[in-house]
């Protein structure tokens, strides 16, 4: 006769659409489960995942780390895993049918379908699973309640669980460069304040700095709604509007829309104003990455300014000392403000259960040893001895990736990522940022941080009502928004349209998204 757990802790949803959840029997103990210690089971049990990964890893049981999780544990992972394209593409169809595997890995999920299967039972509940069997993550969210409203639904329960990565550095994505080297040529100085970098890109323009002969140079080129080529920062010097790609900001505990305000406005026709001077580069609202990293790799020089993530990236090893990062400037009302973008270092998704799993608390068992911070480290760079050592101080760094080979395609080789928490302190104490990592912390906290002009909306779950109130408004106002941006830049057309696009938005509701946004985020402060 088979053994079953039968804990309150195993209490799982097993109904669909509310409800009280049903009392599941949990297996774990046929495998000869242990609630301390290691291995998890004294009998091989083998757990199936499904999930994303990315595009450059392979087999997650070919990997080094997998195969010592599979040792220590006496857990046997058939992974399931697959680019994040292929698995958009079949996660419907996976998630409707019963074949469902034991649990996600790197989900690939939205918060609108965690919610939405959290709520019908695909995803059972996992706080009381992590009360009872996971001390360290436990310890985590006792100590950062920030973390455990981040991943709590607004139902109360938890349906999956988070990765956090502490660096400081996601907020500020778009670093503003210039070509140092004509610059130098012009007889010019790096400029400070937002009329000194016209003036730079006037320059430029007309003045053939790079000695061809030609009126071939881009002295702007940016792409807007990318992760990190936007030109939010100069919205903000040239009208005072802080803003991002999702345009809502939080400004002393109010969320706030930013494409309808006077400042806003000002900042866009300004932008407006360069582009009909041939300032700005006029595929920037065309072009793709693949063409937009290529200008500044062209034969002859070309590029003079651009925003982007990192500087190597856009023009290549042999022209980084040509170019100067420009930083936050002041703008025409005297002030520096550095516009602060919504991309979250708390992050949910990472890791859920579905209904179909029969062995929850070894599963949980399993995935609480990766909130070890050792582990975590491991987790997100590799296993020690192959990308990871200890200094003299006991903290882990990073060992050279082989030449002709970099720290991100080794990372995704030999690395599963997944639920993972490395805090602040955990950089400083467990595992040090990457080099390029620690580089860009240095920059921001010198360079963009002190200037701070707004703060970020945090990662809250809005709930299945509030989803539904907002989805549709949402698109039509992003897409509305997006549209006018290009157009009044290009055209210069902003004042002549600008009482009817305001009047748009209000029909469209932006008030009361708002108002929900606002609503759920006292609710997350309230329980963070």
């Amino acid at each position: 006769m088979p053994v079953t757990l039968t804990l309150s802790a195993l209490t799982l949803a097993a109904c669909s659409g509310g409800g009280e959840p049903a009392e599941v029997a949990d297996a774990s103990a046929d495998f000869g489960f242990q609630a301390e210690g290691l291995p998890i089971v004294e009998e091989n049990l083998t757990l199936s995942f499904g999930g994303t990964k990315s595009p450059l890893a392979p087999d997650y049981a070919t990997m080094e780390l997998v195969q010592q999780w599979e040792q220590d544990t006496n857990i046997t992972i058939d992974w399931q895993n697959l680019p994040d394209q292929v698995f958009q593409e079949k996660k419907n169809l996976m998630l409707a049918s019963g074949e469902l595997p034991d649990a996600l890995y790197n989900t690939g999920l939205t918060d609108a379908e965690v919610v939405q299967y959290g709520s019908n039972g695909t995803l059972i509940p996992l706080e009381d699973l992590i009360e009872e069997h996971a001390p360290t993550l436990s310890a985590i969210l006792a100590e950062r309640p920030d973390i455990r409203a981040a991943i709590t639904a607004s139902d109360g329960h938890i349906y999956t669980l988070p990765s956090v990565e502490e660096l400081g550095i996601l907020p500020y994505p778009n670093f503003l460069f210039i070509n140092k080297t004509w610059l130098d040529e012009l007889g010019l100085p790096m400029p400070t304040t937002i009329d000194e970098y016209r003036d730079a890109l006037a320059a430029f323009a007309t003045q053939d700095p790079n000695g061809n002969g030609k009126a071939d140079e881009i002295p702007l080129s940016f792409r807007p709604d990318s992760f990190c080529a936007n030109p939010w920062d100069l919205i903000t010097a040239l009208g005072g509007q802080p803003d991002n790609n999702d345009h809502r900001i939080v400004e002393d505990g109010t969320v706030e829309f930013t494409a309808n305000t006077d400042e806003y406005k000002a900042g866009v026709k300004a932008l407006g104003e360069w582009y009909a001077d041939g300032l700005i580069d006029p595929e920037s609202f065309s072009q793709d990455d693949v063409a937009y990293l290529a200008k500044g790799k062209a034969d002859t020089p070309v590029l003079g300014s651009f925003f982007w993530w990192e500087l190597k990236e856009v023009v290549g090893e042999d022209r980084v000392d040509d170019y100067a990062l420009v930083g936050v400037l002041e703008g025409t009302n005297g002030q520096r403000l550095a516009s602060v973008t919504n991309n979250q270092e708390i992050s949910r998704g990472k890791f859920a259960i579905t209904r179909a799993n029969e062995y929850p608390a070894a599963t949980m068992r399993w995935v609480d040893r990766i909130f070890d911070p050792v582990m975590s480290a491991q987790a997100s760079w590799g296993p020690i001895g192959v990308t990871l050592e200890e200094n003299a101080d006991g903290v882990l760094v990073q060992i050279p990736a082989a030449e002709g080979e970099s720290e991100g395609e080794r990372r995704q080789k030999v690395a599963p990522g997944g639920p993972v928490v490395t805090t602040r302190q955990d950089f400083v104490d467990v595992v040090a940022p990457e080099p390029r990592a620690a580089e860009r912390q240095a920059l921001v906290e010198e360079y963009y941080a002190p200037f701070q002009a707004n703060d970020i909306y945090p990662p809250v779950m809005l709930s299945n009502d509030e989803l539904e109130q907002i989805n549709l408004a949402q698109a039509d106002i992003n897409t509305l928004v997006k549209e006018k941006f290009a157009t009044w830049t290009v055209d210069g057309s902003i004042e002549q349209e600008w009482d009817a696009y305001t009047t748009q938005l209000d029909g469209l509701g932006i008030d009361d998204v708002t108002g929900i946004y606002q609503q759920a985020y006292d609710r997350f402060t309230a329980a963070g």
